[in-house]
């Protein structure tokens, strides 16, 4: 990337959204706030990362706890604790579960400790207090001082680098501690074996391999300093603590369960210091002559790897990328809203090396010649609309690089699927579906990025018949997946039709029609889990009775439903909604239905066992994924009135711009995208049909400027309070009676205007020829 001056950057970023009459855009870093969701619930991290970075260079306040008690430090940092532990190089944005937090460094001035020490007791081992005001937080840039030292702690990142800044008090001896062992998610032997080099010219080099969430995950590092070294010393801290014996969650031993991880620590002395000392630390998931070429690439860009030559480059990376949307909104809004986008450009992060090389799911180097490749897919959470929204604000060629990383995973996947929970390249088999191919269905149908649709569909095809995958083979015998021979049935029979109709989309549209009409076929199968006579999705047995008991309200990992129950998942339909409307008896019952979700009273269920059960209102769970597209659903029952009630009231009770400003995991940016979309007045709530549902928008006007350089923009006339009702729409002029809009709308450029009024307008969008899309009524 070409080095921007700031001032210039400010210029550059604002030019595709103003024209001669129209003031200068604001700086859109300006109304980031990284801090927001780093609370117990949202599980997002406030430090330094590019956009899409293989490095996110953050704090970590305990990368000790083990596995079982580490829910709340799934990124590493938790708001409320009062130490920090050290800063390491790799994250996840508000993931439910984790790993990672590899390469941790920690500064000390004079004295120096060697163990992390009692995250209970501050001021233990070489962990340090901090107080939260001298933190400080933007995009690419985190800062704070560690009281116990005094040293200012700076940290910013590009895309394969990231840098330390470490300001020592004046008279004290430096010294870096480098600990091999940290670990988020830890447990006994999780570190497989490890290693450090100190080569002739300086630069540190080194490895660890880990068995965590992603078993036999590899990592290598190179670390070049502003300082010469004074002194180091290796410490083998490895504890001979066997893995045999320990079972992580949900995971048996394994075949190295007899041997011993090998864990070390690295001591580096510069001795007095008359100038700050920056640490320069590269990534490399091949091997560490590909961290050191990463690290070379990082010195060779335009200003060097310096501190501020890498923060100019990220932050201007950061305005191009931010400034695609312009957004005016009263303040909250407007911070909320542009820390939604930054989440959302957070993930798939990128994998591979600057030579083109990365290391695919079979553990192999492979080497990709015109692509990026791009990791960390938390694909059930994130099809639903991180990857719709990737299609409008980022340029066509992020959706390309993610399509073909999908493919060449499958490629190189030893079961020959699409990834389903991915990241560094290894296959964690977290969650369900084959979430995969709505994701490369829904840019194919909108036509964009540049990929292999023959190859794209023969890979979307193999995972949908991989039998022994979750209970396909079932699933395509019986028409539905058997509870007793399959957890989580009644879910994945509902997801599996869903990817189906995707894959019958992107089929038919090809010309393929063997492939559209077999899996428009299986899209049906949802029907073979929905108990008409109850009105309930329901997991059914092999001899095809339905389970029971049944009791709709109940929530039990591995039981019938995925995170979730019957209030939540008997919505899943979205290729086929009408169809449900009718089994459920008509447009008046649904829309009943779903007021007795919201207004469903949760005071005496205890959901306490469900960890990712949160933010709930009634039986609608906005924490979690499943409840997303669910306000929405009254637009196809004909009273979108009652979605813009339910889009208010969750918008005003769900976020705020505060550390616990989300109400559940952000999920690799699903609940940013969520926000984004809805504030914005739309939402994909089947992506492959090329429909947004028309809600209501929560900003005065934004402007989005398009990957084929048209400019698109949502105005609000009499946006308040108490004007929460959508009286009137016009596309470009012209009176808009239905309550979607289309993607080929959307990018052909144009202005979305709303009127708000303070009583609902039952007439608008009521009519069937008015309501948005659904398999029955298409085909």
């Amino acid at each position: 990337m070409k080095h921007i001056p700031l001032a210039a950057a400010l210029l550059v970023s604002a030019l595709p959204f103003q024209s001669a009459a129209e003031p200068a855009a604001p700086d859109p870093l300006a109304f980031v706030d990284p801090m927001i969701g780093t609370g117990p619930e949202g599980h997002t991290f406030p430090g330094a990362t590019a956009p899409f970075g293989m490095v996110q260079l953050s704090p970590d306040t305990d990368a000790t706890c083990r596995v079982r008690d580490c829910y709340d430090h799934a990124a590493g940092y938790s708001y409320p604790d009062p130490t920090i532990q050290g800063f390491s190089h790799t994250h996840f944005s508000g993931a439910g579960h984790s790993d990672l937090g590899d390469i941790l460094v920690m500064p000390q001035a004079g004295e120096v400790r060697l163990d992390p020490g009692d995250p209970a007791k501050p001021g233990s081992g070489y962990r340090q207090r901090f107080d939260h005001a001298t933190e400080k937080a933007s995009p690419g840039y985190y800062a704070v001082t560690l009281a116990d030292s005094g040293i200012r702690a700076e940290l910013t990142a590009g895309t394969r680098v990231g840098i330390h800044r470490y300001s020592f008090p004046a008279g004290k001896e430096a010294h870096l501690l480098l600990d091999l062992r940290a670990s988020l998610y830890d447990y006994p032997g999780k570190i497989l074996w490890s290693g450090l080099h100190l080569r002739p010219d300086g630069t540190l080099t080194g490895f660890r391999e880990t068995r965590g969430w992603a078993p036999g995950r590899k990592l290598f590092f190179a670390m070049r300093f502003s300082a010469p070294v004074a002194n180091h010393a290796f410490l083998d801290r490895d504890e001979n603590i066997p893995y045999k014996g320990f079972q992580a969650p949900g995971r048996g031993s394994d075949a190295l369960a007899e041997k011993l991880g090998k864990a070390l620590e690295a001591r580096i002395d510069f001795g007095t210091l008359k100038a700050p000392l920056e640490v320069r630390v590269a990534l490399s998931g091949v091997d560490e002559a590909g961290a050191i070429a990463n690290l070379d690439a990082a010195e060779k860009e335009a200003g060097g790897a310096s501190f501020d030559a890498v923060r100019a480059r990220t932050e201007a990376a950061w305005r191009e990328a931010l400034g695609r949307l312009r957004i005016d909104a009263p303040a909250p809004m407007r911070t909320n809203l542009y820390t939604a986008l930054y989440h959302a450009l957070l993930a798939p992060s990128v994998w591979s090396d600057v030579d083109g090389r990365y290391r695919g799911p079979d553990d192999q180097v492979h080497v990709a010649k015109d692509f990026t490749v791009r990791s960390t897919f938390s694909l059930w959470d994130t099809f639903r609309a991180e990857h719709p929204l990737l299609t409008l604000v980022q340029p066509e060629q992020v959706t390309t690089d993610i399509v073909k990383s999908l493919v060449a995973s499958r490629e190189h996947s030893p079961h020959g699927i699409l990834p389903v929970w991915q990241f560094a390249g290894r296959e964690t088999w977290t969650m369900i579906g084959y979430h995969a191919v709505p994701v490369i269905a829904d840019a194919y149908l909108k036509g964009v990025g540049d990929f292999d649709a023959d190859a794209a569909l023969a890979a979307m095809v193999a995972s949908a018949d991989y039998a022994p995958y979750g209970g396909l083979g079932d699933y395509m015998k019986l028409g539905y997946v058997p509870i007793d021979r399959e957890p989580e049935a009644a879910s994945k029979t509902v997801e599996y039709a869903y990817d189906d109709w995707t894959i019958a989309r992107m089929a038919e549209k090809m010309g393929r029609k063997d492939v559209a009409d077999r899996f428009y076929k299986r899209a049906g199968y949802w029907r073979n889990s929905f108990d008409a006579k109850s009105g309930w999705l329901r997991a059914r047995l092999s001899d095809g009775s339905f389970r029971t008991p049944f009791d709709p309200t109940a929530i039990n990992y591995g039981s019938d439903y995925t995170e979730g129950n019957a209030w939540q998942y008997s919505w899943f339909v979205p290729q086929d909604q009408k169809a449900l409307f009718d089994l459920l008896g008509g447009d008046a019952k649904t829309i009943a239905k779903l007021d007795a979700m919201f207004d469903y009273d949760v005071s005496k269920l205890d959901y306490s066992h469900a960890e990712d059960i949160a933010g709930l209102i009634g039986q609608y769970i906005h924490g979690n994924e499943p409840s997303h597209h669910v306000a929405y659903l009254y637009a196809y029952a004909g009273a979108p009135w009652r979605t813009q009630e339910r889009l208010k009231q969750i918008v005003d009770s769900q976020y705020k711009p505060t550390p616990d400003g989300l109400s559940g995991n952000d999920d690799l940016g699903q609940m940013s995208s969520w926000l984004l979309f809805t504030g914005l007045g739309f939402y994909p709530v089947a992506p492959g049909s090329n429909q947004y549902v028309i809600g209501r928008p929560f900003v005065d006007r934004a402007a989005l400027t398009l990957p084929n350089g048209k400019r698109f923009t949502v105005e609000t006339v009499g946006l308040s309070d108490a004007n929460r009702y959508v009286g009137k729409v016009e596309l470009n002029g012209k009176p808009l009676t239905r309550s979607w809009i289309s993607d080929a709308e959307i990018r052909a450029g144009g202005t979305l205007r709303f009127t708000m009024q303070a009583e609902p307008d039952k007439a608008w969008g009521s009519a069937a020829s008015a309501r948005p899309y659904s398999m029955s009524s298409a085909r």
